[in-house]
C-alpha cells in the first residue's frame, strides 16, 4: 500500500492498477479535465475518489482541473467535497460546474 495525497491510502487505486490507467502520470501546467466516467468508477466510489484526489495532486498551483465524475454516484457533494477538504484543506477551492447530459457531474477545482 502507497501513500497518496497527505497520507490517504491508495489502496483502492492498487486494486485497480490491472483494469484502469492512471488519470494522469504527469504534472499539468494548465488547466485540464479529468475523465472520471469510466466503468471502472461507476463500480467503485471509493476509486473514484482516488483518483480525483489524484488529479488534483497534478495540476500545478494557478489552474484548475475539471472533475467530470460518474453519474452512478449522484451529486459529488455527497462523497467527493469532504474527501477533497480532509485532503487539501483551504489549499484548493471547488464549484460545481454542471451535470452532464450523459449523467455525470463536474467539479471544477482550483489549485
Amino acid at each position: 500500500m502507497t501513500d497518496g495525497p497527505v497520507g490517504m491510502s491508495t489502496e483502492t487505486e492498487d486494486h485497480h492498477d490491472i483494469d484502469a490507467d492512471p488519470v494522469t502520470d504527469h504534472v499539468h501546467d494548465n488547466s485540464w479535465s479529468a475523465n472520471l466516467e469510466g466503468p471502472e468508477h461507476a463500480e467503485d466510489r471509493d476509486f473514484l475518489v482516488a483518483q480525483a484526489l489524484s488529479a488534483v495532486s497534478h495540476t500545478a498551483p494557478g489552474n484548475h482541473v475539471n472533475l467530470v465524475t460518474h453519474g452512478a454516484h449522484g451529486h459529488p457533494e455527497t462523497y467527493l467535497y469532504d474527501a477533497l477538504s480532509k485532503a487539501y484543506g483551504d489549499e484548493v477551492a471547488w464549484e460545481y460546474v454542471d451535470q452532464c447530459g450523459c449523467g455525470g457531474h463536474v467539479v471544477r477545482v482550483r489549485t
